[in-house]
């Protein structure tokens, strides 16, 4: 029994959960019971009396205070958040009409200093102190930016009380971008991908990747590919995605003949791919909506070859390993059987392909994800696998609740930063500034914003990185002429480089937990299984086709060739050619890296060249160099041992 969240506190958090999804569905949906109608404002408001109060509940002030019972000022603060964000909430007509982010009444004002306070420790219980201090120093520039030395860093001067004011009650700040956005769509996907993995979503996609992939060579480690991949559809979370397919996948890896690293390696990577996995990516990508200014469904769809390309390198090197090391499969007649999989668990295809469509045809990114969360919890409850119950449902919403909360924290957070710059109109300056710094050179601007974004990443949520260099980065990259989603989406791409890359690598570190492997050397792996992540955001941003920003046939064309060159390049990564089961040699190596990068240049000319090279290598390595021998393509006839397998299930 957790002993700070008691049945007591569980209801709590789950009548407060009912009331922030009403209070977002009728926004969605515009049921205006009684004929009234909530302001902007209003609403963002209401969203957060329901869901801030829930992060002092279930986020305890320091971890070591994780399994003691609630204190009494964390009970103070969830009740003093309530009462604010209520107050507010009820005269936001007061503050549209009467001005009162710069002069409003005596109790209005008091509070803004104290909304401002609650929304900076909410986002160091959900994000950390680093970007609590970032959030804080931003938050403060208003009042010294007359002071800095930097010409363009100096903006327009505010007082603390009218800086605490605009906070509170403006529409830059919390209440900026990145919270209408989050309160407006993404209450409603968040709610999508806790309902999925609560009626049986997991293990539907770990059976349904079995039954496909199981017994090719290596199975166990494109069976974590692909589980992942699903499951990255599901959560757009990394560390969660490797909490939740690893303790199934990596032991099986390591049974399977693959070593502890890799396995760990596997999994980090391959979870990792979720937070660019359409249709639920990362939160960043439900901010880039108010950013770009193009709908959710537009977004989802340019980032589907990228996705793609990025599992197709960790599928390749995973089969090269496979192949060099002599691993086998398992037995088909010991796997999950597909069909009986999809008949079992056709409700949750179904709900993807339903979002899709919804959101393709309907395209209304609000209300799409609350008919597919209605659907799957009704299949859940009539369910005979996955039966969800009314206890699994108060979990649902449990669930729903804590997740909902930990992301509004975040971004009403991140807000504070987007206020600050957008108060001192320091924002839209640096960009010109950042362009003029490096003479306009867009190579190296965008070295630049990769390097700023994995930096930045180390110490900050992706959707945190993400506001800030949308301000920063992004408008550089645009002015430059790289297309706006492109722009985005390469920020997006390098803030979560984060995750696989030492020193912090999240992602691998949790990983090799599982594994019990040393946490660095699983990180180096994981980088080398997903180089392809550091070269394609390069690509996207040079070649707009690679994010579907050109026509069909150029985009098709552009696809194909990005093919070939991941799969020169996983060789090349791995040392190992998977269809022609030679090892090549270092000077053959290099070369198909050199091929796999050409392949995508916006250039067809270089593209074809590139091409042409690397299938050079594969042929010379075929026929003249005899540093590896032939393996087989395809299925390992070879079963593993009935241990190995039960260790797969």
């Amino acid at each position: 029994m957790n002993v700070r969240i008691t049945p007591f506190w569980k209801a709590t958090v789950i009548t407060l959960t009912v009331i922030g999804v009403l209070i977002a569905m009728n926004q969605a949906f515009f049921w205006n019971p009684g004929g009234v109608s909530l302001l902007k404002n209003a609403y963002m408001y209401a969203v957060l009396a329901a869901f801030l109060p829930i992060v002092f509940i279930v986020f305890p002030a320091k971890k070591s205070q994780i399994d003691r019972p609630i204190p009494i000022y964390d009970i103070a603060l969830a009740l003093i958040t309530l009462t604010t964000c209520a107050y507010f909430c009820v005269n936001a007509e007061n503050i549209v009409t009467l001005g009162w982010d710069y002069a409003p009444v005596p109790t209005a004002s008091a509070l803004s200093f104290v909304f401002w306070i609650i929304v900076l420790e909410a986002l160091r219980r959900t994000a950390g102190l680093v970007v609590t201090i970032i959030a804080l120093v931003f938050s403060l520039y208003p009042i010294f930016t007359a002071y800095i030395p930097v010409p363009f860093l100096q903006g327009i001067p505010f007082d603390i009380k009218t800086a605490a004011q605009i906070h509170a009650m403006g529409v830059d700040s919390i209440l900026g971008l990145p919270l209408q956005t989050g309160a407006t769509i993404l209450v409603g996907f968040l709610l999508f991908g806790v309902a999925l993995q609560h009626s049986g979503g997991a293990t539907f996609f770990y059976d349904l990747a079995m039954g496909l992939f199981g017994r090719f060579r290596g199975g166990s480690a494109k069976v974590s590919v692909i589980s992942s991949a699903f499951m990255g559809m599901m959560s757009g979370s990394a560390v969660s995605n490797v909490l939740t397919t690893g303790p199934m996948t990596i032991p099986a890896m390591k049974k399977a003949g693959f070593t502890g690293r890799y396995a760990a390696g596997i999994e980090a990577t391959a979870a990792t791919g979720g937070t660019i996995m359409p249709p639920i990516m990362g939160t960043a990508a439900f901010l880039m909506v108010s950013f770009v200014g193009v709908p959710y469904g537009q977004i989802a769809l340019a980032a589907v070859i990228p996705a793609l390309l990025y599992y197709i390198g960790i599928f390749v090197q995973a089969d090269a390993y496979s192949a060099k090391s002599g691993l086998k499969g398992v037995a088909k007649n010991l796997l999950p059987n597909v069909g009986k999989v999809v008949v079992l668990g056709w409700a949750y295809l179904a709900a993807l392909v339903g979002l899709v469509l919804l959101l393709v045809i309907q395209k209304n990114e609000s209300q799409a994800p609350y008919w597919i969360v209605g659907f799957l919890l009704v299949v859940a409850f009539f369910s005979k696998k996955y039966r969800m119950g009314i206890k699994g449902f108060g979990e649902f919403l449990y669930s729903s609740g804590k997740t909902i909360a930990e992301i509004l924290g975040i971004i009403a957070g991140v807000g504070l930063i987007v206020g600050g710059l957008s108060m001192t109109g320091v924002s839209l300056s640096l960009a010109r500034e950042l362009v003029n710094a490096f003479s306009g050179n867009l190579i190296l601007v965008l070295i630049a914003a990769a390097i700023t974004s994995f930096v930045l990443g180390m110490g900050m949520t992706v959707s945190a990185v993400y506001v800030f260099l949308a301000i920063v980065m992004a408008p550089a990259l645009v002015e430059l002429g790289v297309n706006p989603i492109a722009g985005h989406l390469f920020v997006i791409y390098w803030a979560t480089v984060s995750y696989i890359t030492p020193p912090v690598a999240l992602a691998s570190f949790a990983a090799a937990n599982i594994a019990r492997t040393p946490p660095m050397q699983t990180s180096l792996v994981a980088m080398r299984l997903g180089a392809v992540k550091y070269v394609v955001p390069f690509a996207f941003a040079l070649n707009p086709a690679l994010v579907a920003q050109a026509p069909l046939p150029e985009v098709l064309i552009t696809f194909v060739f990005a093919i070939v060159g991941v799969i020169f390049l996983g060789c090349a990564f791995e040392g190992w050619l998977v269809f022609v089961g030679r090892r090549p040699n270092w000077v053959m190596r290099a070369l198909l890296i050199v091929a796999g990068l050409l392949t995508f240049a916006p250039e067809l000319a270089f593209s074809v060249i590139g091409v042409v090279l690397g299938a050079v290598c594969f042929f010379v390595t075929r026929f003249w160099n005899l540093g590896g021998e032939h393996t087989p393509l395809g299925i390992d006839k070879d079963a593993l041992s009935e241990e190995s397998v039960l260790a797969e299930k």
